[in-house]
């Protein structure tokens, strides 16, 4: 007899803290899971940006064994919702779902989140096409709607020989090759750094990252103490656990660029990096020594896509990557539809201040 699926609200922080043997099991059985679901970095984005009485997490058990879990905090601006934890600094959301019991734990996962969206909006944002949650999108029965997220450009896991390979064109080919001779000309060198190294790497990293952005447009929140305190929470234990890896590199006896490439079983992601201005003085390409690295971190895996992650910035189509536009998946009753055609208008409002802002970039005397 199958045993059968029993579903809990948990909203303790301390209940969230012991979960974490059973979620990361369960992340390993999710093959569709990316770093933003594991428990290192959203346990940790909790306690750098949760807020006390909101912690939704959604959690289905199958003889004991959490076998599903939806991490969800409740927001009442602009909408009354139930959002994925990691919020803005995350570059997918999801649930997550145990590959052996997928349809059963999806459907008592659904069940628990129709009772929750009574009183708020189920709002997924950052679904990556494929991703679990859409189980669960496929399986409403109320109210729903699936609209265009952000942009992720994504290459295929392959080694930098061959990354090189697919550019357009022999002479956009030969220029790669001149820029690695240069980096090698230079003596820039590179080091993974072990766990017990991280967290002095990473202080490193959010330094050079300021320096590197010194007088130019930053995303603030990546200066802010709360999110350096985060990311060293979140990526030691993941480096521990094979879903990070920090590379350093040097230029003679000096550490000029850190980067923090994130894994999972799909996927490895660039996520964030900080290099000194004396690389630009020396005309080494930055772009090129970090792909390269999160090339090499690729190879052995059995991972399929090398992601760029969110960003549609120009440097990174010289690679010529594939666009895959994130989801966002809205679910609603009857009772909160409201709330669904309020997002939708307020998404549809977004979109386009963003076209108009966009033409005035192109237009003459408008920003580059």
């Amino acid at each position: 007899m199958n045993a059968p699926y029993t579903t809990e609200l948990v909203t303790d922080a301390a209940a969230f803290t012991e979960l974490a043997p059973a979620w990361a099991r369960l992340y390993r059985r999710c093959t569709t899971a990316t770093p933003f679901q594991s428990h290192s970095w959203l346990h940790s984005w909790w306690l750098s940006y949760g807020r006390p009485g909101r912690l939704r997490l959604v959690v289905v058990r199958r003889a004991g064994e959490v076998v599903a879990v939806a991490p969800l905090t409740a927001v009442r601006r602009p909408l009354p919702a139930l959002v994925p934890l990691g919020g803005a600094i995350s570059d997918y959301g999801d649930v997550l779902l145990d590959d052996e019991h997928a349809d059963g734990a999806a459907d008592a996962l659904t069940d628990r989140l129709t009772a929750a969206a009574r009183t708020a909006l189920i709002d997924f944002r950052e679904v990556r096409p494929g991703a679990a949650a859409e189980r669960i999108y496929d399986r409403w029965s109320g109210p729903r709607r699936r609209v265009g997220d952000s942009v992720c450009l994504e290459l295929p896991a392959l080694p930098m020989d061959e990354l090189v390979a697919r550019l357009p064109s022999a002479k956009a080919q030969q220029r790669v090759r001149a820029k690695q001779r240069k980096l090698r000309s230079l003596g820039v060198r590179r080091t993974v750094v072990r766990p017990d190294g991280v967290d002095a790497a990473l202080r490193r990293l959010l330094e050079l990252h300021r320096l590197q952005w010194q007088d130019r447009k930053v995303t603030g929140e990546h200066l802010r103490p709360r999110f350096g305190e985060h990311l060293t929470r979140s990526v030691v234990p993941m480096v521990r656990s094979g879903d990070a890896v920090v590379t350093e590199f040097r230029l003679d006896d000096d550490v000029v660029a850190v980067d923090l490439t994130l894994m999972s079983p799909r996927l490895a992601g660039g996520y964030l990096y900080g290099a000194h201005p004396r690389l630009r003085e020396h005309k080494a390409d930055v772009a090129v020594m970090l792909l390269d690295a999160c090339a090499e971190h690729t190879r052995d895996g059995g991972r399929g896509t090398l992601s760029l992650l969110r960003g549609n910035e120009p440097y990174k189509h010289h690679w010529r990557p594939e666009p895959v536009v994130n989801q966002r998946l809205l679910l609603a009753r009857r009772r909160t539809a409201p709330l669904l055609g309020a997002a939708l208008a307020e998404a549809a409002a977004r979109r386009r201040a963003g076209e108009v802002l966009r033409r005035r970039e192109r237009e003459p005397g408008g920003r580059s």
